[in-house]
């Protein structure tokens, strides 16, 4: 299977991303590689080799999740120095924002 650059134009207006038409035959070639060792993949004999899901030996330290009230502020003290509140929560100003709003 092989990429063209059309292919790449087109997903890339998709995905709303710029690209040239040098971006454009790069990442076809690149694309097609990547298709080429992914069909070699398929090819090789793993169907009787277990999966891997951990190879280093570590293992995850768990702890009893408790909490400290005495760590810990109030709602009330947390929201003390906050510019605006609202029913008990922070306002804050949108972060990310669309065409929308």
């Amino acid at each position: 299977m092989s990429v063209n650059d059309s292919q790449v134009k087109h997903i890339a207006s998709l995905a709303n991303i710029p690209i040239t038409q040098a971006e454009s035959e790069k990442l076809a070639t690149a694309f097609t590689e990547t298709l080429v060792v992914v069909d070699k993949l398929k090819k090789a004999g793993a169907s009787k080799v277990k999966p891997t899901y951990q190879v280093t030996g570590f293992k995850n330290v768990l702890r009893e999740d408790l909490v400290k009230t005495e760590y810990s502020f109030t709602q009330q003290e947390a929201l003390a120095n906050a510019k605006v509140t609202y029913q008990g929560y922070f306002v804050v100003p949108y972060v990310l924002q669309n065409k929308d709003n």
